[in-house]
This record gives structure tokens, C-alpha cells and sequence, in this order.
């Protein structure tokens, strides 16, 4: 019996532990607001790459599925926005993410980026600005 309890409770801090790691990275599945709506918009897949970096990628549209993006440039021009990657070259800096860029589908424009866990790693604070970080917007998005 002492040997069951003392496996349940290995399986229990190993569980934790596990849990813990993912609160401590950006990787995963997020759900996007609308800033308008308040409507979920999409679901974005976070992958951290073997140099560290973390790129994004819209895996779901909520609304519009088909979707393209019309107003990005170059090989974005025209591409549907469902599988399209709109998060990269974001590096860890202390507790958050910099340095990297992300594009906004609906207006194409590409901003610089920095990310950060919060609420216990439930929530991604997600920044995109022009020149320095002072000029841009936030939004928060929701770990699935």
C-alpha cells in the first residue's frame, strides 16, 4: 500500500512538474480576441524552434475561414490566412519574448513584436509596435 501511495505521489509532482514547464513556455495553442468584437478571431499554434525562436502560425479561423490576405506584400500578397505565419524571430529576454515581428492579416502590415506569459502562464500578452514600444497595441490572448 506504501508503495502505491508513494507512486501516486511521484505521478503527482511529475504531473506538476510537467505542467509547470509549459506555464514557463510561450509554445502552444492561443486564442486570439477581436479588439473590436470582443469575439474570439482565431487560434494561433506557437512553436519554439531548435535556436530557440518563436514563430506563430493562425491554425483556425473562427470568422471568414477562407479568408485570404490581400493587402500583405510580397509572397504573403493573396495567401489564405488560415495557415498563414504571422509570428517570428522572438527571443527569450528574461521572462519575456523580443525582437521578433508580427503581421497584422486584416491591414498587412508587419510590426515588431514582443510577447510575455502572464496569469500564471494562461494568458499571452502579445505587443506589436512601430520604432519603440511606446507607440502600438496589446492584446491578450488565451492559452487552449
Amino acid at each position: 500500500m506504501k508503495h502505491l501511495a508513494k507512486l501516486a505521489l511521484l505521478a503527482l509532482a511529475g504531473g506538476m512538474l510537467a505542467q509547470s514547464a509549459l506555464a514557463q513556455s510561450a509554445a502552444g495553442t492561443w486564442k486570439t480576441i477581436d479588439d473590436e468584437t470582443k469575439q474570439a478571431k482565431a487560434l494561433v499554434q506557437i512553436s519554439e524552434g531548435a535556436d530557440g525562436q518563436l514563430s506563430g502560425k493562425i491554425i483556425k479561423l473562427f470568422n471568414k475561414p477562407d479568408a485570404v490576405c490581400e493587402k500583405c506584400d510580397g509572397a504573403n500578397k493573396g495567401k489564405p490566412v488560415n495557415g498563414l505565419t504571422i509570428v517570428w524571430g522572438l527571443k527569450k529576454d528574461g521572462e519575456a519574448w523580443n525582437g521578433g515581428e508580427i503581421l497584422d492579416p486584416k491591414s498587412g502590415k508587419v510590426y515588431s513584436a514582443k510577447m510575455k506569459l502572464v496569469d500564471g502562464g494562461n494568458r499571452l500578452e502579445v505587443r506589436g509596435f512601430l520604432g519603440v514600444s511606446l507607440l502600438g497595441r496589446t492584446q491578450v490572448w488565451e492559452r487552449q
